[in-house]
């Protein structure tokens, strides 16, 4: 299989700790986002993926798997050893909340294209660019904080002690954060869960390499 993937984009980063964590290898082709207006707008990259995103998993048949969840959910249903998701349906859905926060609520305000538009169709500086980064990054993490506090599930990682995808989720967006200088003081507990997971090989293979 391929993975099509940008080395700092954090839903490609998901992608390749989860590869990492399963023990699956896979074919990276870089996909770079930037380099001559963006290779994602390329028309063979489109011909996989018309929203020009990334990741994208190409199966052996070639069939193209997109969305970072999409796939890890694939993963850990072809792959089932060792399982990033719980046993018990409602410690299940936990895990899937975490993602769906980061991925969701959190990423999606803050990727390269709407960061882009501020900048380029609205004309706002660069610190107000970083500005609005900042303040939905710290937002949002502050809030997934507070939601890992209240439900008392995390241990050495956040369900448990045992790794899960909502840790693959986790780790790319405060080494976001940590890029553009956000406030990582309001998630201590997200903060030690990551530096945790930052001890593991699995994780450490997948970092972003400059």
């Amino acid at each position: 299989m391929r993975l099509y993937e940008y080395f700092r984009s954090s839903a490609s980063w998901r992608v390749r700790i989860v590869l990492a964590l399963k023990g699956v290898s896979a074919e990276h082709v870089p996909v770079h986002l930037l380099r001559d207006g963006g290779e994602q707008h390329g028309a063979a990259f489109v011909a996989r993926h018309p929203a020009r995103l990334v990741p994208v998993l190409e199966l052996e048949d070639g069939t193209a798997i997109a969305q970072s969840t999409a796939i890890a959910e694939y993963l850990e249903e072809t792959v089932p050893e060792p399982p990033l998701l719980p046993r018990a349906p409602a410690i299940r859905a936990y895990v899937r909340e975490i993602m769906a926060a980061i991925a969701c609520d959190i990423h999606p305000l803050n990727n390269l294209r709407v960061l882009r538009h501020l900048t380029g169709t609205l004309g706002q500086s660069e610190a107000a660019r970083d500005a609005w980064y900042r303040h939905w990054v710290e937002t949002g993490l502050a809030a997934l904080e507070a939601r890992v506090v209240q439900r008392g599930l995390a241990g050495a990682f956040l369900c448990g002690d045992t790794v899960t995808l909502a840790d693959a989720f986790l780790v790319p967006q405060l080494g976001n954060a940590r890029r553009y200088h956000c406030d990582i003081g309001v998630c201590p507990t997200l903060v030690a869960i990551d530096e945790r997971c930052a001890a593991l090989p699995e994780f450490a293979v997948a970092r972003p390499q400059e």
